[in-house]
């Protein structure tokens, strides 16, 4: 008597869908080399300098203090095909080893070993930022944003136009 195997009806397994990519609060929009330029010149980066670049999307404000003033770099992007671009970046840069950029949300970050920090973000980012920036660097890190200023309770100390790019410059102060 012929036996047949009952066959399951049960779907295949599927692999568990990936976890949805973070919000960001703002638009990727690159920050003009020009502008990259001025930013890192107004902070007086050196080659002792640690960049930090929140929001730092392809990488090119890291890379170019890592190319053109030997300084180390990291930068905080919260989307990660956009890390995945900034590391391809650093490497066809040749400075991976002076950069380093990863997958997180700026607040969660650890910003105490950075002595220069650059933003490209919105104001209201940046004024939510301000506690931690003051919290969280050393007295005399510079940090520089693109476009958006602190808010009034936190004046910049030097305010400079770049093709039509507005830039402000802070120093942390002593506690």
């Amino acid at each position: 008597m012929p036996v047949t195997l009952a066959q399951s009806k049960t779907a295949p397994t599927q692999a568990p869908a990936a976890p949805p990519k973070p919000k960001a609060d703002v638009v990727y929009i690159p920050t003009p080399q020009p502008v990259v330029d001025a930013m890192l010149a107004l902070a007086n980066v050196k080659k002792t300098d640690v960049v930090y670049d929140l929001g730092s999307g392809d990488g090119r404000i890291v890379i170019t203090a890592a190319q053109k003033y030997g300084a180390r770099g990291v930068g905080i992007e919260l989307d990660p095909d956009l890390v995945k671009k900034a590391r391809a970046n650093a490497a066809a840069a040749g400075v991976s080893s002076r950069v380093r950029f990863v997958t997180q949300n700026l607040f969660d970050a650890d910003l105490r070993p950075a002595t220069v920090v650059t933003l490209y973000l919105l104001q209201s980012l940046n004024e939510r930022l301000r506690p931690k920036l003051v919290r969280e660097l050393n007295p005399g890190t510079r940090v520089v944003s693109h476009v958006f200023n602190m808010g009034p309770e936190w004046p910049p100390e030097r305010t400079e136009t770049i093709d039509r790019s507005r830039i402000y410059l802070w120093s942390i102060s002593k506690r």
